[in-house]
C-alpha cells in the first residue's frame, strides 16, 4: 500500500509566521499592545501624551540589513530565504542534506555555511526548519548556544524537541540570546513568558491557515489520482518516487519485492505474448520495487495472471488511459 504525505503544502503558511516571529521579536509589538490596553478611560489628549512619553520603551530594530541564518533549506526554508531577501536581509543557509530541487529554489545571494557553528556565530536571527529525528533532538543546546551571536533571536517553528528549553532559558538569563519565538509552549516556557518578554509563545499555529488546509487536501487528492491513473508516485513515505510520461494507452503498474532478476522475468512474459514494450522504468526503495511499463497492445487477462504468479511479484494493475 502506497502511503503519501504532502510536504510543502503548508510551507507558505509557516514562512509567513516566521516573518511574523522576526517582527514580534524585534519591534516591541506585544509589549506595546499590552501597554495600549492600560490606556482605557483616558481622553484623546491624555492618550497622545502618554503614548509619546512611553513609546521609547518599545523601540525596536528593523530587519533590513540584518543577517538571517536558516537551518534546513527544504520547502519552508527556501521560501523563508526568498522572502528575507526581498526584505533586504542577508542570508546564511546551512543544510548538509539539501536536495537539488531545494537548491534551485534558493536565491543566488544565499551564503552557504560549511558548518552550523559558523551560521550561529554570524546571524542576528536564526530560524530552524529541520525534522525531529534522533540526529536533530536537542540540536540547539547548551553547547551550540555558546556559538550564538550575542543578542541574536531564535525562531523555532519546526518541532519542540529540536530545542532544549532549559538551556534556552539559561541563555536568555545570560543574554546570549535576546528573544526566543516558538510554536511549542511547555510549562517552563509559559512560566518564563509570564515573567519576561523574551519568550514569545504561539499555540502551534505554523500550518493553521485555511489556505494551507486546502493546499494539503488538493495535493493529497492529486497524488492519489496520479497514482491510480498513471502509477506515478511522488511524496511517498514508503515507496520510491517513480515517473514516466505516457507513451501508449496501456500501462501496467507492477509492485514487487526487490529481488534480482525479476525485471527480466516480467519482460520475458510480455515477450512470450508478442507484445512490444514502448517504454518502461523501474525504481526501488529498500525491499520494494515498482515498474511502470507502457505496452503497444492491451495485455490479456492471462498475461496479467502470469506476471502475478511470478515469485516476489506483489501486485499487477492495468491503467488504461481514457481517450
Amino acid at each position: 500500500i502506497v502511503v503519501f504525505n504532502t510536504p510543502g503544502a503548508n510551507a507558505n503558511a509557516v514562512k509567513e509566521l516566521v516573518v511574523c516571529g522576526m517582527l514580534l521579536s524585534s519591534r516591541g509589538i506585544i509589549q506595546g499592545n499590552i501597554y495600549s490596553k492600560t490606556l482605557s478611560g483616558k481622553s484623546s489628549s491624555e492618550l497622545n501624551k502618554s503614548m509619546e512619553l512611553q513609546k521609547k520603551n518599545f523601540k525596536g530594530n528593523e530587519l533590513k540589513g540584518k543577517t538571517l541564518g536558516i537551518i534546513g533549506l527544504g520547502a519552508i526554508g527556501s521560501l523563508v530565504a526568498q522572502t528575507a531577501e526581498v526584505m533586504g536581509m542577508k542570508i546564511i543557509g546551512y543544510d548538509p542534506y539539501i536536495s537539488i530541487d531545494a537548491a534551485w529554489r534558493l536565491p543566488k545571494n544565499v551564503e552557504k555555511a560549511d558548518s552550523m557553528d559558523y551560521l550561529l556565530s554570524e546571524s542576528d536571527y536564526i530560524s530552524i526548519h529541520v525534522p525531529l529525528v534522533e540526529a536533530t533532538k536537542d540540536l540547539i543546546n547548551k553547547e551550540s548556544l555558546k556559538k550564538f551571536k550575542k543578542g541574536s533571536k531564535l525562531i523555532n517553528l519546526s518541532r519542540g524537541g529540536i530545542v532544549n528549553n532549559e538551556d534556552i532559558i539559561e541563555a536568555l538569563d545570560s543574554k546570549i540570546i535576546d528573544k526566543f519565538v516558538t510554536d511549542f509552549p511547555t510549562p517552563e516556557l509559559i512560566s518564563r513568558s509570564n515573567e519576561h518578554h523574551d519568550v514569545i509563545l504561539l499555540p502551534h499555529l505554523g500550518a493553521s491557515t485555511k489556505e494551507a488546509e486546502v493546499n494539503c487536501a488538493v495535493m493529497a487528492a492529486e497524488q492519489i489520482s496520479n497514482f491510480l491513473n498513471n502509477g506515478i508516485i511522488v511524496n511517498s513515505v514508503n515507496f520510491p518516487s517513480v515517473k514516466l510520461g505516457r507513451k501508449t494507452k496501456y500501462r501496467m503498474v507492477i509492485i514487487n519485492q526487490n529481488e534480482p532478476g525479476l525485471i527480466g522475468k516480467i519482460t520475458d512474459e510480455i515477450g512470450y505474448k508478442n507484445i512490444n514494450i514502448a517504454d518502461m522504468t523501474h525504481k526501488s526503495r529498500d525491499a520494494i520495487g515498482i515498474n511502470l511499463i507502457d505496452l503497444e497492445e492491451e495485455p490479456s487477462k492471462e498475461l496479467i495472471k502470469n506476471i502475478e504468479n511470478i515469485d516476489h511479484v506483489i501486485n499487477v494493475r492495468l491503467c488504461n488511459k481514457l481517450t
